[in-house]
This record gives structure tokens, sequence and C-alpha cells, in this order.
């Protein structure tokens, strides 16, 4: 018999939808800004899948930053893929480009 595990997955929301599940969540979240015409954020999408599968206790979404200008303005963030790292909604820090999973790792686990 076989055990089936839920892992953790990207969940990609609206900027509508950050307030709910970006602000208000309790605990540890990566938001990655993201475009779909973006190629380094092509290459990190999967770094950034393995990291949720990693870590159960951090939530993972991702956002499209075409789709969300007030953000990107809020944030001062002017390149693609920017990641997010925020604690009890309060950003802690931001990591900009595409990185190596071993870089995302240490950055989540700061």
């Amino acid at each position: 018999m076989t055990v089936q595990t839920q892992l953790n997955t990207v969940k990609a929301i609206t900027a509508e939808e950050y307030e709910t599940e970006v602000l208000q969540f309790e605990g540890d979240i990566l938001v990655d800004f993201y475009a779909p015409w973006c190629g380094p954020c092509k290459m990190i999408a999967p770094v950034v899948e393995q990291i949720a599968q990693e870590n159960e206790s951090l939530k993972v979404v991702k956002i499209d930053a075409d789709n969300s200008q007030e953000l990107m303005i809020k944030y001062g963030i002017r390149g693609l893929p920017t990641l997010l790292l925020l604690k009890n909604g309060e950003p802690i820090a931001t990591n900009v480009g595409a990185s190596s999973v071993s870089k995302i790792r240490a950055f989540v686990n700061q």
C-alpha cells in the first residue's frame, strides 16, 4: 500500500487576490513576479516549483507582472523575475533575476 502525499505547489494569483492570498497570510510566503514573455522567468519556474515542493511550510505564489503594475510600483520592482519573500504580510527580502536552486533555497531559508 502506497501513501500519496500532496506536494506543495505554486499557485497563480491575480493582483485582486493579492490582499487575501499574500498580505493576510500568516507565515512565510514567496511571491514570484514573472511575465509570460520573460525568458529568465521561464528558466526559474521549475526551480520555484521545486522550492515549493521542498518547503511545505512555505506558501508559494506567482503573479503576472504585466497585470500587476500597482504591485510592481508598491515594491519598487523593475526587473523580472523578482522573488519577494514575506513573513506575515511584511516583505523581508527580494531576489531579482534568474538564480540557481541553491541560491533560491538559501534565499527562502534566511
